[in-house]
C-alpha cells in the first residue's frame, strides 16, 4: 500500500485486498493449521500456521504501515510480544526503564528476568527526558532502554527524540510501548526508536473482545531475529483474534477522535472539582510533560487519571458509576473505570515506584460525553 495514502484508508486498506480467489472484500478467516505443499519445500508462502498465517500477515501488514515500520509481527498479547522483545537481551545485560510502567511489565521484568540474572535500572519519565541525566546511567552493558509514553497510570510523557539519541550513543536500543497513544496519535520510530510495542487488546482492538500483542521494527536485523522467535517461542495470535484486531484497526482514527474529545470535556469537568485533589493528563498546559507531548503527538488520547482525596475514596468512587465500568483494561468504547493500586499494578505495590493509592484510571469511551459527565458528577456528589 502506497506510503502517500493517509492513515484512515491505510487503516482500512493496507495488507488488505480484496481476497484473490473469491473476491471477499474483507479478508478472510484463515482457519487451518498446516497448508498443502506442491513438492517437498515449495508452497505458496505458508507452511505452517505457527510460522505464518494469511490473517497474521494482512494484520502484520496493516500495524506495520500505520506504525511507519518496514516489519511488523503480531503476538499472542502484549506480555507475548515483551517477552518476545526480550530475548533480544541476554542474562547479564542491563534494560534500563521507565518507572511508571504497566504493572504486568514490571512483574515480568522483576519475578521473571531479574532471577535469571538480567538486571534492571528504572528512572524517572523526567530523568529518561534529560539527555545529561539518561546518559549518567547508560554503558555498554545496557541493551535496551524501554519506556512507555504516555506512561501507565500516571501519564507522564518521555521525550522519545532525547531517549533515542542518548542510547545510540552507546549503541542501545529503543522500545516504546505505544499502547496508550496508538499511531493514530504518536509513531514512536519516526521520533528515533528502534521497535514500537503494543498491546492490541486495548485501543487497536477497540472492543474489549480479543487479546494481542504487536511489535514494529524497521531494522532489517532486528525483524529477523523477532521473526525467528516468533515461530521459535510460539506466543503467536491465532487466525480468528488476527481477524479482529485487524476489524478494528480499521476504525481507530474515528475512535481516537472521539476518545480524545471526550477525555477533552471529562478533563475539564474533573478539573477543580472539590472531591479530586488532582487530575492527571498531559493535555493540561500544567502538566510537566506537556509540551513534549504536543511535540510528539498530534493529540493527548483518551486517558485520564485523577487523584481522589484519600485511597478509601477512590476505592468507593469507582464502585459508584453506572455508566463508567468497573474493571481492568482499557481502549475499547465502553468507558472503564479501576483503581491501580489495587487492580493493574497491584505487581508494583511494594515497590519504590507504587501507584498512589489513591489514584483512579479513567478509560474514556465513546459514548455521549454529556452522561460520561453526569455519571462522574453523581458518583463524585457522594464523596
Amino acid at each position: 500500500m502506497a506510503d502517500s495514502l493517509h492513515f484512515e484508508t491505510r487503516a482500512i486498506h493496507a495488507g488488505q485486498e480484496p481476497d484473490p480467489t473469491t473476491g471477499a472484500v474483507t479478508t478472510p478467516i484463515y482457519q487451518t493449521s498446516t497448508f498443502a505443499q506442491e513438492a517437498v519445500g515449495v508452497h505458496k508462502g505458508y507452511d505452517y500456521a505457527r510460522v505464518a498465517n494469511p490473517t497474521r500477515t494482512a494484520l502484520e501488514e496493516c500495524l506495520a504501515s500505520l506504525e511507519s515500520a518496514s516489519f511488523g509481527h503480531a503476538f499472542s498479547s502484549g506480555l507475548g510480544a515483551t517477552t518476545t522483545i526480550m530475548h533480544l537481551v541476554d542474562p547479564g545485560q542491563r534494560v534500563v526503564c521507565v518507572n511508571d510502567v504497566y504493572g504486568g511489565t514490571y512483574r515480568l521484568f522483576s519475578q521473571v528476568y531479574e532471577p535469571k540474572g538480567y538486571r534492571f535500572t528504572y528512572l524517572t519519565p523526567a530523568e529518561l527526558s534529560d539527555p545529561a541525566a539518561v546518559a549518567a546511567h547508560l554503558g555498554d552493558d545496557v541493551a535496551l532502554i524501554w519506556i512507555e509514553t504516555p506512561t501507565n497510570p500516571l501519564l507522564n510523557i518521555v521525550d522519545i527524540r532525547a531517549v533515542s539519541d542518548a542510547a545510540h550513543r552507546v549503541g542501545a536500543k529503543v522500545v516504546v510501548d505505544n499502547t496508550f497513544a496508538t499511531p493514530y496519535l504518536q509513531r514512536p520510530l519516526e521520533l528515533g526508536a528502534d521497535i514500537v510495542v503494543h498491546s492490541t487488546t486495548k485501543y487497536i482492538g477497540g472492543h474489549s473482545d480479543v487479546i494481542g500483542g504487536f511489535a514494529a521494527t524497521s531494522d532489517t536485523e532486528i525483524s529477523a531475529r523477532l521473526r525467528f522467535l516468533q515461530k521459535s517461542l510460539g506466543a503467536v495470535p491465532g487466525p480468528f483474534d488476527a481477524w479482529l484486531v485487524l476489524r478494528g484497526v480499521k476504525t481507530l482514527a474515528v475512535r481516537m477522535r472521539q476518545h480524545c474529545a471526550n477525555a477533552r470535556a471529562v478533563v475539564e469537568f474533573l478539573s477543580g472539582h472539590a472531591a479530586v485533589e488532582r487530575v492527571l493528563y498531559p493535555g493540561l498546559a500544567e502538566h510537566p510533560g506537556h509540551e513534549i507531548a504536543a511535540r510528539q503527538m498530534s493529540d493527548f488520547g483518551g486517558m485520564i487519571s485523577l487523584l481522589a482525596t484519600s485511597e478509601e475514596e477512590a476505592v468507593a468512587l469507582v464502585a459508584r458509576t453506572k455508566v463508567w465500568t468497573l474493571a481492568e483494561s482499557l481502549g475499547g468504547v465502553e468507558s472503564l473505570i479501576e483503581h491501580p493500586f489495587r487492580m493493574t499494578h497491584g505487581a508494583t505495590a511494594q515497590s519504590e515506584f507504587a501507584a498512589p493509592r489513591n489514584l483512579v484510571r479513567l478509560s474514556v469511551g465513546i459514548e455521549s460525553a454529556d452522561d460520561l459527565i453526569l455519571d462522574l458528577e453523581h458518583a463524585l456528589a457522594r464523596s
